[in-house]
Formats: structure tokens, sequence, C-alpha cells
């Protein structure tokens, strides 16, 4: 390279003002090494000045958020405004889960402290200054009923209100317990609607947590909601369910209505 070209290039420093200037507030080191034409060394030096400035934070190998004045003080973004781009990077479909989706539809009674996202692969929890990304892998991940929810950066992939309530039950000793999935769906309720929920119910194919998601979702004072998802699953006559899989049942009531043997005290908080 020349010197005239090499003087023309743009340093990290500016060239991470550019891409925000775009709009975009990721790159990854093989973009920055292919623009600037660093060695990895000066990249790396450059890179690490960057963080300690807190202008730019590394989320994962290889994949850098670019972290604009108003987030100066925490250092680092929302996750929803990168998280597209990052398992875009990684080469692995995702839709935003669990906790995470329910406060993006309303339900941020309980704001979680990980950021939950659904994949076809196991990965590692990610976490950098203070915020934490959890993957939860999914066998029959394309059957999962999706939306899209626009974010400072663009859209998202979202789990509708129903077939997030559905992951919360599948997930749910990951996510806190019964307790806290009960609290969640006292507040995802209002906004799920009947056809949706038994549409939902139908894609998954594991009639136990439609079994439990109904009978949650009336002890959370939904009936109206769950009449027709009543009908579905006694139309089909599952065989009983417990409401929590590790506890024993002996001795417990049955719910006749959605087949569930009541094996625990579930208690929501509002």
């Amino acid at each position: 390279m020349t010197a005239d070209r090499q003087k023309s290039l743009p340093d990290l420093p500016a060239w991470v003002d550019s891409r925000q200037s775009q709009g975009l507030y990721f790159f990854s080191r093989e973009e920055a090494l292919r623009s600037l034409q660093q060695t990895e060394a000066a990249f790396k030096q450059a890179a690490a000045r960057l963080a300690k400035k807190k202008r730019i934070a590394r989320i994962h190998r290889g994949f850098f958020i670019i972290i604009p004045l108003e987030y100066a003080a925490t250092g680092i973004l929302p996750a929803e405004w990168f998280i597209a781009d990052l398992m875009n990077y990684i080469g692995q479909p995702y839709y935003v889960g669990l906790l995470s989706a329910a406060a993006l539809h309303g339900a941020a009674h309980q704001q979680p402290q990980q950021f939950h996202v659904v994949t076809t692969s196991p990965l590692r929890e990610m976490r950098t200054n203070g915020l934490a990304i959890t993957f939860f892998s999914k066998t029959k991940f394309t059957q999962a009923q999706l939306t899209k929810i626009k974010v400072q950066t663009g859209h998202i992939r979202v789990s509708t209100p129903e077939a997030t309530a559905i992951d919360l039950i599948r997930y749910a000793r990951r996510i806190g317990g019964l307790d806290r999935v009960l609290t969640v769906l006292q507040e995802l309720g209002e906004v799920m609607e009947p056809d949706k929920l038994v549409e939902a119910a139908k894609a998954d194919e594991k009639m136990a947590y439609t079994q439990r998601l109904g009978f949650l979702l009336e002890r959370a004072g939904f009936s109206d909601l769950t009449r027709r998802l009543s009908q579905w699953v006694q139309e089909r006559n599952p065989l009983h369910a417990r409401l929590e899989p590790s506890m024993p049942t002996r001795g417990c009531k049955k719910d006749e209505r959605w087949k569930i043997l009541v094996n625990i005290d579930v208690e929501g908080d509002l």
C-alpha cells in the first residue's frame, strides 16, 4: 500500500463514527480489517482503546456494537438494537422469546434481567457490561408463530403472545418456575386472542404444554380466552399431565377440564 493510499483510509474511530451516521450500530472484525486495511495487531489496539472509552463493546467473538453518546454511561445498547445482526453474524435463525417477548408485548411487570433468544442450536450465554443474552434451543423451531416488532434499528422477529405463552411453559424451570410464569400470564393474557391461542397450540404439537397453559390462564382469570382452547383439548381427550413435571402426584387433585394433575400450588404476584 502506498503512503498516499494509507493516509486516505480512515482510522477505526472515524470509521465507527461513519457507520453510526448511517444508522449502523454494529460491525464485525472482518469488516473493519477489510475497510481499514489494518493489521490484526493494529485493529486490536485501536479496538481496545475505543472499548476503554465505552465507544464500542465486544458482544461475541469478532462482533462489536457501537455505543452512541446517550448510552456511554452504561457502555451497552439494548439487545433488541443488534440481536438480528448478531444472529445473522453467528449464522443461526432466531426469535426473541419468553420473558423478553412478553415484555415487548406489554407484560413488563417483571422486567427480565436477561434477554431471551430462541434458536436452533445451543449457544452459550453472552455477558457484556451488565447485559446477559440467554439462548434457548428448540427442535421444532420453524413451527413457532412469529411477528415483527419495530425497534430503533429496524425490525426484529418476536414470538406472538400466544406462542410466547407456550414457550413460557416449555422453559418454565429455566425462567424461575410456574409462579413466575403465572405472573407473566396475568399481563400477557390481556393481548392474547382465542383463535390464535388454539393455532399456537396446534403448531406446537405438545399437548402437555397446552394443558398446563390452559390451566394457568384460567387461574390468571382468562376463562373467556381459553374457552375454545379447552374445547380443542377435550376433543383430543389427552392423558392427564402433571402441572409440575418434576413433582410427585400421589394424593394430588385432578382438574378434569384441562386433564391436569395439580401437584403444586401456583401463585402469581399480581
